[in-house]
């Protein structure tokens, strides 16, 4: 006699995985984009809170400690699902998808020099100069010297002697002016998912959806320390930007042995912000070549988040036991972030119409994770996951050194009511070891033996 897995007696278990499977490593990826929400039967609501901490230690080219660089992450996700009728649904997905947190500390070629004066000196070899001295009699002195109709005299060889003490001084005031403060960056976005179901065959086993993305994203970035070299001073704040994309998948089910697959396109998205650009060695880089090139700049940037593709799938092992499996692709070596200012003094190293981007990763981003729930009793559910994550290159962006992760996670899931549950879990991750880099490929850190947790809670609705 065939054996029926109803999804009624399995819904503790399948609850319960869905919190252990949390955070992502390879890029900017984040939540995972999760849409396991509006596949789910009836009227059906979450909220989930996801917390990341993890410790990033390393060493810089110099033999440096970096201490931990990763900062606490933590983000929300929510999601609202019912079926208007037998054939059609809809929902609303939240989720915040991609993003980064990191801060070097410590002493460290990461960390600009805290004596401003010390930073002046790298251009004038005077001991009693003070930055004073430098504002009120100096600079003045050379902007004189320089005025139209060369009031002062000077020959050709003094003039260019005197513009090459004035671009050095503007250029260390720059940098004088972030003195102590070191290298951070932070990236957030958020999206709304619009979905359309639609059911179909036979015995309605099949469901086509799709609907449009709205996403909004933002980010700072600080280049602090030696190990950038001539972008050390470097900073960027890329404001708020909204635009759209769309996601479309097929999903098929079996209730009778609880077995759901769903695969799931989501497009990229392409963003126009403004972005405010600080280079204080902008000026000193374009005279070696004798092109202008001003130390600020407001201009628009594009950033284009990644597209990516998910396969979810369960299936009942027996009456009480639910196996799962996740595959997510994300292709970030299509990824970049290129401010303008950054890419045209960078064009001056490279000495070609190219130049650099300031985020940019080698290879794409796979991500796979297997899952097993138990229900133990009526209502209260187990659930267990390993998992592994390619990373996206090494060496990779200074700004995020890991290259991908192992994972295992625990889970649990408590129904309060018939309707009401609360859901639990963890996961620890062993991160791969990576030499962090400079935009221009240069390795300038390690990072070794690293780990991190997330933890997640939620709290759902459902009814059939």
């Amino acid at each position: 006699m065939r054996a029926t897995f109803h999804l009624k007696t399995l819904t503790v278990a399948v609850a319960a995985l869905s919190v252990a499977s949390v955070a992502s490593a390879a890029g900017l990826d984040r939540s995972g984009q999760d849409i396991t929400a509006f596949l789910q039967d009836g009227t059906y609501a979450e909220t989930v809170y996801t917390y990341i901490d993890a410790d990033v230690t390393g060493e810089d080219s110099s033999g440096n400690k970096i201490d931990d660089i990763a900062e606490d992450y933590d983000f929300f996700r929510y999601g609202v699902k019912t079926d208007i009728n037998d054939t059609f649904s809809i929902g609303v997905l939240y989720d915040e998808p991609f993003g980064a947190a990191a801060d070097y500390i410590g002493k460290n070629d990461f960390i600009t020099n805290t004596d401003a004066d010390a930073i002046i000196q790298d251009f004038i070899d005077n001991p009693n100069v003070t930055e004073d001295y430098v504002d009120d009699v100096l600079i003045p002195q050379l902007q004189g010297a320089l005025a139209p109709g060369n009031p002062g005299g000077l020959t050709a060889e003094q003039l260019k002697e005197a513009q090459a003490q004035l671009i050095g001084l503007e250029a260390a005031k720059g940098l004088a002016a972030v003195a102590g403060e070191e290298t951070q960056v932070e990236v957030r976005t958020e999206s709304i998912t619009g979905i359309l179901g639609m059911k179909f065959g036979q015995n309605k086993e099949f469901q086509a959806y799709g609907g449009p993305v709205a996403q909004r994203v933002r980010a700072d970035v600080k280049l602090r320390g030696d190990a950038y070299s001539s972008a050390k001073g470097y900073t960027t704040h890329i404001s708020n930007d909204q635009d759209y994309g769309w996601i479309a998948g097929m999903a098929y089910s079996k209730p009778e042995i609880a077995l759901k697959a769903a695969l799931t396109y989501r497009s990229e998205i392409k963003h126009s912000a403004k972005a405010f650009e600080s280079f204080p060695l902008a000026t000193a880089a374009g005279a070696t070549v004798g092109v202008p090139l001003s130390t600020t700049r407001h201009a628009d940037i594009e950033i284009n988040t990644p597209e990516s593709v998910n396969f979810d799938f369960q299936t009942g092992i027996n009456p009480t036991t639910l196996a799962t499996a996740k595959v997510r692709w994300v292709p970030w070596s299509d990824f970049a972030i290129v401010p303008s200012l950054y890419n045209d003094v960078s064009k001056v190293a490279t000495q070609d119409d190219k130049g650099l981007a300031l985020v940019s990763y080698d290879k794409d981003q796979w991500q796979v994770e297997l899952g097993l729930a138990k229900r133990l009793a009526p209502k209260f559910a187990v659930s267990g996951t390993v998992g592994w994550d390619s990373g996206a290159g090494n060496p990779v962006t200074s700004l995020g050194p890991i290259e991908g992760y192992y994972s295992v996670g625990l889970g649990g899931k408590y129904d309060i009511t018939e309707n009401w549950a609360v859901s639990a879990g963890g996961k620890y991750l062993r991160f791969g070891d990576a030499d962090g880099q400079i935009p221009s490929k240069q390795v300038v850190s390690k990072f070794e033996d690293n780990d991190g947790f997330a933890l997640g809670v939620k709290l759902s609705y459902q009814a059939k």
